[in-house]
């Protein structure tokens, strides 16, 4: 089973999980009972998933739950040679849907699960201690950082235009009588009236409703084809620092001797 680590983990419908992080035996039987897989980004998380009927296919290792079922598992802070206590352990059965009862018998009360690492960390099959230390990965994630939207109201203002305008003006023309036009005359004296109308031209206005231009909003850079300027929401990179804390492991020797005691050594 330590086969599998840092190797994928698939489930029932061939969706892959994460890769295996740790795999905790039973202290009693030493078989193993829990393999942690990393989920979430970059795989920071670990989620605890039973290795019973789990299979082991090529260089990787199959479970007949859901991917969306291991995420949802109860966080459980465990690390390398930590125990997995009986009531993390409960809770882990309880949304599996596992025989609590069976898996842990009164008379092994008290026992617990512990983890191996990838790299075996403090085991005894050499003389050799592996020292570890965790590495910082700096993701992004995309997010709302807020809201635009376009609004489009009225408002008027005033324009000026000039147009010509013909009005007609009455003048009074006098023609003498002549020979040619005596017969026109009218009686020698008499009163009479002749009336004319005038006429002017006035400005009228109307006015349409003409379309001008289109305008939308975008998160991408666009082409622009017309004659005027359009403000777009543009992809604008910036650069951030992320600080995090690392936990790093440091080894020291030790001696002991009768005469001096116990002695350090870096």
């Amino acid at each position: 089973m330590q086969g599998v680590l840092d190797h994928p983990v698939y489930d029932a419908n061939g969706n892959k999980i994460g890769d295996a992080k740790h795999v905790f035996f039973d202290d009693v039987t030493g078989e193993p009972e829990w393999v942690s897989v990393g989920t979430g980004l970059f795989g920071t998380s670990e989620s605890f998933i039973p290795v019973r009927n789990a299979t082991v296919v090529e260089d990787h290792l199959e479970v007949p739950y859901r991917r969306d079922e291991v995420k949802d598992a109860p966080n459980v802070d465990v690390h390398a040679g930590d125990f997995l206590s009986e009531e993390e352990e409960r809770r882990l059965y309880e949304h599996y849907g596992l025989d609590w009862g069976a898996a842990w018998p009164q008379e092994q009360s008290g026992v617990g699960r512990t983890a191996v690492t990838p790299e075996g960390a403090m085991t005894h099959s050499d003389d050799a201690v592996t020292r570890s230390e965790e590495e910082m990965r700096v993701g992004v994630e995309r997010r709302e950082a807020g809201r635009a939207r376009l609004r489009k109201y009225v408002v008027t203002e005033e324009q000026q235009r000039t147009v010509p305008v013909r009005r007609e003006e009455v003048r009074v023309e006098r023609e003498p009588i002549t020979d040619a036009n005596r017969g026109d005359a009218g009686p020698d004296i008499v009163e009479a009236e002749h009336e004319v109308t005038p006429h002017e031209e006035a400005p009228v206005v109307e006015t349409r409703a003409v379309p001008e231009e289109r305008v939308r909003l975008t998160t991408d850079e666009e082409t622009v084809t017309d004659e005027e300027t359009v403000t777009d929401e543009e992809t604008v990179t910036d650069e951030e620092t992320v600080t995090g804390e690392v936990p790093k492991e440091r080894i020291e020797a030790e001696e002991e001797n009768d005469e001096q005691g116990k002695r350090r050594r870096p």
